[in-house]
């Protein structure tokens, strides 16, 4: 992302940071974005920028061809395995304790190292789980 921070750039970035537990299309961020005058354009060009720099994690969800997109600009949220509710489309960050124990196990029964930046793992969250 170019350092100079335009008015649209600076309110882009802060509608990303507010949804970062989301995935969202770039249409959604788009319709989102309309009253703050960033065009769809624009939108396409600071993801890739974003993209670019890997604080953005671009994601394809089974059974859609549509692509999403998810703020991980945090430090935070780059060292994390990521959960994605399927029904209500939250992503959560999963337990230091419960994705370490994952890992682990991974690596010793199938002799693989995961990498936690780009892991999501799909299901229902608690909330939609009662509905």
């Amino acid at each position: 992302m170019p350092k100079y921070m335009t008015k649209q750039r600076k309110a882009f970035l802060e509608f990303l940071s507010e949804h970062s537990d989301e995935q969202l299309s770039v249409k959604q961020i788009a319709v989102a974005l309309e009253d703050r005058n960033i065009s769809l354009s624009a939108v396409y060009r600071n993801l890739s920028a974003l993209e670019e720099d890997g604080k953005i994690r671009r994601v394809s969800k089974s059974g859609s061809r549509e692509v999403y997109y998810q703020y991980i600009g945090d430090e935070h949220c780059r060292d994390c395995l990521h959960l994605s509710c399927e029904k209500c489309g939250k992503t959560f960050h999963m337990g230091v304790s419960g994705a370490e124990t994952l890992i682990k196990n991974v690596a010793l029964a199938e002799n693989f190292a995961v990498d936690k930046s780009n892991t999501v793992l799909y299901g229902i969250c608690k909330a939609c789980q009662k509905k």
